[in-house]
């Protein structure tokens, strides 16, 4: 079952966008990773380069952020306001805009991978990368 579903299914209003992707992700970059320089952001392959997939998330996998990880991350994502929020993904267009969110939990993204959370002001992000194993999830305040 999709996010999507699961959520409306927990009565979160939710709206479905296939084209927002690159624009949040832009914003995403702006808002939590704009003290790194071009070159910064090349070394630690934050975007695509050279047939390489970037990441956003490398920038706390590579210590450039401070951040909480693994369960700290959950637990301060947990206790966020879950008013409203976006959902995104690094490697799709599809973006999810949840609203009288209460009811979303970590174990909503079970399934999911690249995910990027963020309020709307983007004062807040969690992350849940394709490496669970050693990478995130992510937790981090401006």
């Amino acid at each position: 079952m999709k996010l999507a579903d699961r959520m409306k299914e927990k009565n979160t209003k939710t709206t479905e966008l296939s084209i927002w992707g690159p624009y949040l992700r832009e914003e995403w970059e702006k808002h939590f990773a704009s003290h790194l320089t071009e070159e910064d952001k090349e070394r630690i392959f934050l975007k695509n380069k050279d047939g390489y997939q970037g990441y956003l998330w490398h920038l706390f996998s590579y210590k450039l952020r401070d951040c909480l990880e693994r369960e700290e991350a959950d637990e301060a994502f947990q206790q966020v306001a879950h008013e409203s929020y976006y959902v995104f993904y690094q490697l799709a267009n599809e973006v999810l805009i949840l609203e009288n969110a209460a009811r979303f939990s970590v174990a909503d993204l079970e399934k999911e991978y690249d995910v990027y959370i963020v309020d709307k002001d983007f004062t807040w992000t969690y992350v849940k990368t394709h490496e669970t194993e050693w990478c995130g999830p992510y937790f981090c305040k401006k």
